[in-house]
């Protein structure tokens, strides 16, 4: 458990002490989805919780966003606790991108963000937003007629309107084709290089490794590690699988020391080592072993 008061600090955007949450089960048994978690998101970072479902990951975010009581434990959202605070006020500062949203679909788009945007104080710019989601083409298209994946921009550009200080991202890039993942992805990092600070969940482990600073593993209701992406779970000690092709057959080995075995292989194999490749275990795979293979 965290026991210093540095987790409470300004420059921690979310800051989460010993969080629990339960739930009954139709046969009225006790079901602890979060275990008394600790958790610390700093301003102006992309942070992002993993975990296969059930894990705990939406009761903390919804708990994190106002929108669920805990239990237990103590939160600090942008210096406020959700449970406590001014919420029109609080709300203002904050911008959510849930799973799957059907709002005013029978407005079009730049009807739909004109419309939101009057709910805050300081919003970004309607034009400039739909820019920003890829939405031009669209701007003047009902909700209703636009496509799983444009649907999922304007829930995008909805969560941003508001120029938000906090940006929670439930799946963001759920029914998004790989350009637009990658558009999205760039629009992400546009956001973070303005001081957005960004809680995201994903099930695309190359999404939180080319998007998030930190990422955190969660199962069965408690934190299993956090860390960068390069060094989760040990990911920079694991061995290197080193493979080359020698005499005409291919070789593999697993070593911790891949610069002195490819110096052997240059020492004896005249010119290029062919299909030279040296691997550490990807993201996936690390997480993978953390929660145990599930799906």
């Amino acid at each position: 458990m965290i026991t210093s008061d540095r987790v409470w600090s300004v420059s921690n955007a979310i800051a989460v002490r010993a969080l629990t949450k339960s739930y009954r089960n139709g046969k009225g048994a006790r079901i602890d989805a979060v275990k008394g978690i600790d958790l610390e998101v700093a301003t102006g970072e992309i942070f992002a919780l993993l975990g296969p479902n059930g894990a705990g990951k939406t009761s903390t975010i919804e708990i994190l966003e106002g929108y669920r009581k805990r239990d237990g434990g103590e939160l600090s959202v942008l210096g406020e606790d959700p449970a406590r605070t001014n919420l029109p006020a609080w709300r203002n500062r904050v911008g959510i991108v849930l799973q799957s949203t059907k709002d005013a679909a029978d407005l079009s788009v730049v009807e739909i963000l004109t419309h939101f945007a009057k709910y805050y104080s300081h919003p970004r710019d309607v034009d400039e937003v739909i820019a920003a989601v890829g939405l031009q083409e669209k701007r003047n298209a009902r909700g209703e007629h636009l496509s799983g994946g444009q649907r999922r921009r304007l829930d995008v550009a909805l969560g941003i309107i508001g120029n938000p200080e906090l940006l929670f991202l439930d799946e963001p890039t759920t029914g998004f084709d790989p350009e637009a993942r990658r558009s999205f992805w760039d629009l992400i990092r546009s956001l973070r290089k303005n001081g957005t600070t960004i809680l995201m969940s994903t099930h695309y482990l190359d999404e939180a490794e080319a998007l998030a600073d930190r990422v955190a593993v969660m199962n069965h209701g408690v934190i299993v590690d956090c860390a960068t992406p390069e060094k989760l779970g040990g990911r920079d000690r694991e061995k290197v699988n080193v493979r080359w092709r020698e005499n005409g057959a291919l070789h593999h080995e697993l070593t911790d020391t891949p610069t002195h075995l490819v110096r052997e292989l240059a020492a004896r194999i005249p010119g290029e080592i062919p299909e030279l490749t040296m691997v550490r275990p990807t993201l996936e795979e690390i997480y993978l072993q953390m929660i145990g293979g599930q799906a």
